[in-house]
């Protein structure tokens, strides 16, 4: 408890140094300091909103929220992450919340994303848009090039899907085990 007190003692005193906004401190949304704009460390403690991030992203037993992010996001413990814009890099966390266009690796035990131009990785990935890979043990898509899970469900597949139960209105067939691949390819 002591170390933590300490950590926590040292943090209060980097944010309110002036770091040309590379290094935020973010405790219930009071932002130390206070910038919409970081570049470089963000800390989180249980809910941290700003608007620009770009580099390292660290949540302890938080939400961090960006409307746009660039770079890694990782738990110290028990962290999630949301993004309501763009997102550009690597994410992990026990959820990943993207709402708008995500370009790189998303891994998560939820991941609820809309367009992804890459790598989600899940138990359970969910998007209202278009992904490029989803792995995960259910994975449902407006569209999709490829998903390998138990369950794969999807509106417009480009590609293959890999599961025991896959679901797609442009397979070959509507349902079948094991496989499907795009029926336009016939």
């Amino acid at each position: 408890m002591k170390r933590i007190k300490i950590l926590l003692g040292m943090l209060f005193l980097l944010s309110s140094m002036s770091f040309a906004n590379g290094f935020q401190f973010n405790v219930l949304d009071n932002q130390m300091p206070a910038s919409q704009d970081v570049s470089g460390l963000r800390l989180n403690l249980l809910y941290g909103k700003t608007a620009n991030v770009s580099g390292l992203d660290l949540n302890l037993l938080a939400l961090g929220e960006a409307d746009n992010f660039t770079g890694v996001q990782l738990p110290i413990w028990l962290g999630a992450n949301k993004v309501n814009n763009t997102f550009k890099g690597v994410g992990f966390g026990l959820a990943n919340i993207h709402g708008g266009e995500s370009t790189g690796a998303i891994f998560g035990l939820v991941n609820m994303t809309h367009n992804v131009k890459g790598l989600q990785w899940g138990a359970v990935n969910i998007s209202d848009g278009r992904t490029t890979v989803d792995l995960g043990l259910v994975n449902i898509s407006d569209g999709t090039t490829f998903q390998l899970g138990f369950f794969n469900m999807t509106e417009d597949l480009t590609g293959v899907q890999i599961g025991l139960i896959n679901m797609a209105k442009t397979g070959f067939l509507p349902i079948f085990p094991f496989f499907n691949i795009d029926g336009r390819l016939f």
